[in-house]
């Protein structure tokens, strides 16, 4: 059996490949970094970007990759 993730999980993700296909790839660490940058889950503090919400991001990030690869068939 597979996760269920939230509505509001898959809302996110989904709504960020769209607006953003070509930042997305198969890949979930660069879609966590991504994930932060584009969202406001991620502050800057001294010019460096911190994460507010650590499993939010990994949650959203971790549908986003799944969505991905299931989509272009990685």
């Amino acid at each position: 059996m597979g996760n269920i993730r939230q509505t509001y999980i898959k809302r996110v993700a989904i709504e960020l490949i769209r607006h953003f296909p070509e930042e997305f790839n198969g890949e979930f660490a660069h879609n966590k970094q991504k994930v932060i940058e584009l969202t406001d889950l991620g502050v800057m503090v001294e010019g460096k970007l911190q994460v507010t919400h650590k499993k939010l991001a990994n949650r959203i990030a971790g549908y986003a990759t799944r969505y991905m690869k299931r989509k272009r068939g990685i």
